[in-house]
């Protein structure tokens, strides 16, 4: 290696990417990364994003790692260089005064580039800028399933007519892996195909953290309070603001106070608000009830592990997106053994592409065994309240229809109610979701459930044997 630039380094790494990856991946995932530096067996790379980053590392770190240790050496490193805001291009000229902080506007040449603001120049009303949506994520890459229905029907009527539907904050939910964020920038990516004029953006509730505190710190130091001005006006500007990970403004009180008062503007001003969480409002913790109750204002979705069938979706999906001719006998087998989340999933049949790929196998039902049992053989499938309401209705033999009915029969009653019962002890399902998905029930109906159950497990032997069998039942097939 001694003697190479770390230009021409980068250059051999990206053939051999490219021969093992389809096209549109390559186009969409490596040819952007540049090479800024290498150092002993430390490559920096200079990437577009965060969010460029995790997807990167998410999905092809097993081939990137072999392909750095090839060029490199054993002992590769590789270190990212996140390229967050870049300078913001004036489309038009500016107020006078910005109503909603009232502070005084500059006025710069129109047509200006800005480098050195990393929110914007005071005073625009439309900014040219990159919204962080990867085009990966469309609508058309989203395989529905039941787990996820109601969310992409909501996407797709707030696309369509963005900030002008009662869907106005959606706030999607639901634990790691499920396609929150697939979803929301698929949101965002129709609304900028069909208003193209709209200023949409994306960014994880980490980097508006670090935006704000990057604002404070220089408004402290330079004793200037048109730092914080700006960053307020920026956001006040966009028309689609989608937020990742809302969650994480927990206990962060002045982030918090700062995106309500956001919130309130666009929300007032008729712009649309997308929210992910992996909680929904009413368990969310350490976050200021204003902030809370405006979460409630427009529609709250869940989304949740999907189905065997759409897990099977997604692989074909997938792996004709990589141009790869994979049976259906392995990508059944795949769709059998993974089914915690998305992302897990689609971690597996890349793995399995890129071992095939280096090692110059073919994809069998044998290599996607052996591969599957060193990565989930010992792993516990959760536990889920769909699985907790399939297993309660086989124990007592009655449909789902018959679950799900209005019917006060004593013996469906009862099912529903151990259903609810297990699935607050043994999920971390809110009581609000429990309800939902257990016969569109609220959430007092399911803490009542929970301890009529408890109740008769203490005074009705009968009864305390059937939720115990059930139990045991969910367990044993875990």
């Amino acid at each position: 290696m001694s003697g190479q630039t770390y230009i021409e380094v980068w250059d051999r790494c990206l053939k051999i990417i490219r021969d093992n990856l389809a096209d549109q991946a390559y186009k969409t995932w490596f040819a952007p990364i540049k090479a800024i530096a290498l150092e002993d067996s430390v490559l920096t790379v200079e990437v577009p994003s965060d969010f460029f980053r995790e997807y990167i590392e998410e999905n092809y770190l097993s081939l990137l790692s072999s392909v750095l240790r090839r060029e490199i050496g054993p002992k590769a490193n590789l270190i990212y260089n996140v390229r967050i805001i870049e300078g913001v291009t004036v489309k038009e000229k500016p107020q006078k005064r910005d109503k909603y902080t009232n502070v005084e506007i500059a006025s710069p040449e129109d047509g200006a580039r800005y480098e050195g603001s990393a929110y914007l120049i005071p005073g625009l009303r439309k900014l040219n800028i990159d919204p962080q949506l990867n085009p990966i994520y469309s609508f058309d890459n989203f395989v529905e399933g039941e787990c996820n229905r109601l969310g992409r029907a909501a996407g797709i009527s707030i696309a369509a007519n963005p900030g002008k539907s009662t869907f106005n904050p959606l706030f999607l939910y639901g634990g790691s892996g499920l396609g929150k964020t697939h979803l929301a920038q698929a949101i965002g990516i129709a609304i900028k195909e069909k208003f193209p004029d709209k200023v949409v953006l994306y960014v994880s509730a980490n980097l508006f953290q670090s935006q704000y505190m990057a604002a404070a710190c220089s408004a402290k130091s330079n004793n200037n309070s048109n730092k914080i001005a700006d960053f307020l006006r920026f956001y006040q500007l966009i028309d689609v603001l989608i937020i990742d990970d809302v969650h994480e403004f927990a206990d962060k009180k002045g982030t918090q106070g700062v995106f309500f008062h956001i919130f309130n503007y666009l929300h007032q001003s008729g712009k649309q608000l997308v929210l992910t969480s992996d909680k929904p409002p009413v368990d969310l913790q350490g976050l200021e009830q204003r902030l809370l109750s405006r979460f409630k204002w427009g529609l709250s979705v869940e989304l949740l592990p999907p189905s065997y069938e759409t897990r099977l979706a997604i692989l074909k999906a997938k792996s004709e997106r990589e141009g790869v001719v994979i049976t259906d006998d392995v990508l059944e087998y795949i769709a059998r053994k993974v089914k915690s989340n998305i992302r897990e999933l689609e971690g597996t049949l890349f793995s399995l592409i890129a071992n095939a790929t280096f090692t110059k196998k073919t994809i069998t039902l044998e290599l996607a065994q052996e591969l599957i049992n060193k990565i989930v053989a010992d792993r516990p499938v959760e536990i889920s309240v769909n699985r907790i309401q399939s297993t309660v209705c086989n124990y007592f033999g009655i449909t789902n229809d018959q679950f799900l009915s209005k019917t006060r029969k004593r013996e469906i009653v009862q099912a529903r109610q151990i259903a609810m019962y297990l699935s607050r002890n043994m999920t971390k399902t809110s009581l609000a979701s429990i309800g939902s998905q257990l016969g569109g029930k609220d959430h007092a109906t399911v803490l009542h459930a929970c301890n009529t159950v408890s109740d008769l497990i203490d005074t009705d032997r009968s009864f305390r044997q059937f939720v115990t069998d059930i139990e045991k039942q969910l367990v044993s097939s875990n």
